[in-house]
């Protein structure tokens, strides 16, 4: 792996995991996308519309085709939002709240497996590398945005 970029180590990691998720949800017909909505909407409060995307670093429109869908599958509920009248609360049901279980059961499963076979000190740093990527992106630390 010597040769290759940061930016195709994390893409192809990335797709790999992706895939591994996906063939995982679709035994239940579902979704990597699905599962990861349900796990990022409060389960008790449910999540205002307005924060669902930011929160999980999706484009309004990706996410309201996704919520559209888990909402004819049953998943989800959108009630107005009592703190704000032009707003929506997304909220799980009781079949959101069993797929999302099921979602998180194959998130810690996942997490378990790598923790059984990289040390804590190189978790450690992947998550250091990690944050600083993520800090140099989501401040445009990389390129110059006037050019």
């Amino acid at each position: 792996m010597k040769d290759k970029t940061i930016d195709y180590i994390l893409r192809t990691t990335w797709l790999a995991v992706q895939k591994m998720y996906n063939e995982e949800a679709a035994k239940f017909e579902s979704t990597m996308a699905t599962g990861f909505t349900l796990l990022s909407i409060d389960r008790e409060e449910g999540t205002p519309s307005t924060a669902l995307g930011p929160k999980m670093g999706m484009e309004a429109t990706s996410l309201s085709r996704i919520l559209k869908t888990m909402e004819a599958k049953g998943l989800i509920e959108r009630k107005p939002n009592p703190k704000d009248g032009r707003g929506v609360i997304i909220s799980l049901t009781d079949f959101g709240l069993e797929k999302r279980a099921y979602s998180r059961e194959k998130v810690l499963t996942f997490n378990e497996a790598i923790k059984s076979k990289v040390s804590e000190e190189k978790l450690n740093s992947f998550y250091e590398v990690a944050e600083v990527i993520n800090d140099m992106v989501s401040n445009k630390k990389i390129y110059n945005q006037n050019d």
